[in-house]
């Protein structure tokens, strides 16, 4: 059996998913074709059904519940790893509602955040994730919205925090933020999906045991990212949470949901969010 797998080339996914693409543990007879993109084309990827599972951002999610479900295993979800707002050093804004800012997408989490916090900042162009430092550095916008490996590097080249978004969710929802999950096509019989979910969960407890084994990997698709950057991403973004959401991450998707439907952005999801 064969089956499309979605996950992005930064140093969390790798770290997750190496141990499963790799065969390092056993996939049951199951092989999986990878489509490794940044996670808004994974996003879009998902709206059109293109993927069995994939990485995507909780904020695309919102829509998709019919569609997909949500596996326990392989999330990025915590405190204080939130998306940072960064400006220009020494670059004065009066008024965030007039600003430009470069998003990484527009179903990206981070963008669902940044509209909570300024929600008549309307002035946003998407721009690739890893091109959004250089677009504040070169005045083409006057701030950026930095997820991923930028927010350990963003100081080094000449860049201010204006918020970190990350603890603007924690201070109005007290609780970890979630960022990334993994979803499973719900046309997928129901015992596969118990399958695979188990499998990713198997995954990220055997980089956990091994973390050595999937630096190459990772490596391989980190471009310029120094070893410490890799490490340090991977620390932030793999956690307990990655292995099971359990009560407390369930919990924190569920207030994100909440949080949506409060806003207007969707008015109901699918009542079996889980692959249970």
């Amino acid at each position: 059996m064969n089956l499309t797998l979605g996950f992005s080339p930064c140093p969390n996914d790798c770290f997750i998913f190496d141990a499963l693409v790799h065969k390092k543990i056993d996939t049951q007879g199951i092989d999986f074709t990878v489509v490794m993109e940044d996670v808004e084309a994974l996003n879009n990827r998902t709206f059109k059904q293109e993927l069995d599972i994939t990485k995507l951002s909780y904020h695309a999610f919102l829509y998709l519940t019919n569609q997909y479900a949500l596996l326990n295993s392989g999330s990025a979800l915590g405190f204080n790893c939130g998306p940072l707002l960064v400006k220009k050093s020494g670059h004065i804004i009066d008024n965030m509602n007039a600003t430009s800012i470069a998003i990484p997408g527009k179903y990206t989490t981070a963008n669902f955040l940044l509209s909570l916090a300024f929600p008549k900042s309307i002035n946003k162009q998407e721009i690739l994730f890893s091109e959004i430092e250089q677009a504040v550095l070169t005045n083409k916008v006057d701030a950026g919205l930095l997820i991923h490996e930028n927010r350990f590097t963003y100081q080094d080249k000449g860049l201010e925090k204006i918020i970190d978004l990350g603890e603007f969710w924690e201070s109005l929802i007290q609780s970890p933020i979630p960022l990334g999950g993994i979803v499973v096509k719900r046309t997928i019989d129901p015992a596969l999906q118990k399958t695979i979910d188990s499998l990713i969960k198997q995954s990220v407890e055997f980089a956990f045991a091994n973390p050595e084994s999937c630096m190459a990997f990772v490596k391989e698709h980190a471009q310029e990212m120094s070893e410490e950057v890799m490490k340090k991403h991977i620390a932030l973004y793999v956690n307990e949470f990655s292995i099971d959401l359990g009560i407390v991450g369930k919990k924190a998707i569920q207030l994100l949901i909440n949080k949506a439907i409060e806003q207007h952005l969707v008015k109901d999801v699918h009542p079996a969010i889980f692959v249970e």
